[in-house]
């Protein structure tokens, strides 16, 4: 296909994720506070989009706990920053077998299974502008762990976020999840045009090469708008790719943890490192307002404690 450049470009910055990357880099945000403060200084270097997971302060494993959520939009909406808030949804669809000879009982310290309500009941309290919704089943590295979002959990999942007026990013890990995507659209669940995240190299999903990510890309409708990202070394070459595929931009510690070879990074610095790009390939970077004018996005309050 010829390549339709994106002259006016969105970057999202994924603040600190669920992953095991605490104890890698002390840059990685763990209480509230910390992943507030990260968020904002994203938001100053040019993220017009902040998208958050929480985790426990004391030993940053992920957690779900609704009181987090709440502090980090309080303090995040208490700034003098503006910025587009999104939230994740993707917890609480964990499941851990067992060892091959034998996956029944789960591995209850792995398994994290909840209902739809309680998945997005942060989502009701909180009311970001965005939330996502992980739209597939996948195993991910680890050996006996699957990332499970039913069409079911998926249907209902995407009823409520649509019914709460908050948008849904779509999270398609590979050509299949577009697909499902497609037809929650069709089925009404979702509204078009549609919010979609591209995730590339996550194992074992969609692997980052560029012809796999091209297929990703085209199987986005014309209509609907998406943001690609990268894991690891190649966060910044996606942040290329990506506007010259006519995308959005998504970097931050959630997935990857460098500036450059032996330099750790800070949320900021990675944002301030796409601007750059993104600037010197003759675009322009978005506003969080002209973000919002161009998703639709709604302000609201948040649910009163």
């Amino acid at each position: 296909m010829p390549l339709s450049m994106t002259q006016e470009v969105f970057i999202t910055c994924a603040v600190t994720g669920s992953g095991g990357t605490q104890d890698r880099s002390p840059h990685v945000p763990r209480s509230p506070q910390q992943i507030a403060d990260s968020a904002i200084a994203a938001a100053k270097a040019g993220a017009a989009i902040v998208h958050c997971h929480v985790r426990d302060p004391d030993t940053g494993a992920p957690s779900r706990k609704l009181e987090y959520y709440r502090e980090v939009a309080d303090r995040i909406r208490a700034s003098d920053t503006d910025v587009v808030l999104n939230l994740t949804a993707g917890m609480g669809g964990d499941i851990t077998f067992g060892p091959t000879d034998a996956p029944l009982p789960l591995d209850d310290a792995g398994t994290d299974m909840i209902g739809a309500a309680e998945r997005v009941a942060h989502i009701a309290e909180c009311r970001p502008e965005i939330c996502t919704l992980d739209c597939g089943t996948m195993n991910f590295a680890e050996a006996d762990y699957v990332m499970t979002n039913t069409p079911g959990m998926l249907r209902a999942m995407g009823r409520m976020m649509t019914d709460l007026g908050v948008k849904p990013e779509i999270e398609a890990f590979d050509t299949g999840h577009l697909w499902f995507a497609k037809e929650l659209v069709k089925e009404g669940v979702l509204d078009a045009p549609a919010l979609v995240q591209l995730c590339m190299g996550v194992r074992w999903g969609a692997p980052d090469d560029l012809n796999t990510f091209m297929a990703m890309v085209n199987n986005v409708p014309p209509d609907w708008t998406f943001s690609a990202f990268a894991l690891g070394r190649h966060q910044m070459a996606y942040a290329a790719a990506t506007v010259l595929a006519g995308g959005h931009v998504r970097v931050g510690l959630e997935d990857n943890l460098w500036l450059g070879k032996g330099e750790l990074a800070t949320n900021a610095q990675l944002v301030e490192r796409a601007v750059g790009i993104v600037e010197r390939m003759g675009a322009r970077v978005m506003t969080p307002a002209e973000v919002r004018a161009k998703l639709g996005l709604v302000k609201q309050d948040p649910v009163s404690a």
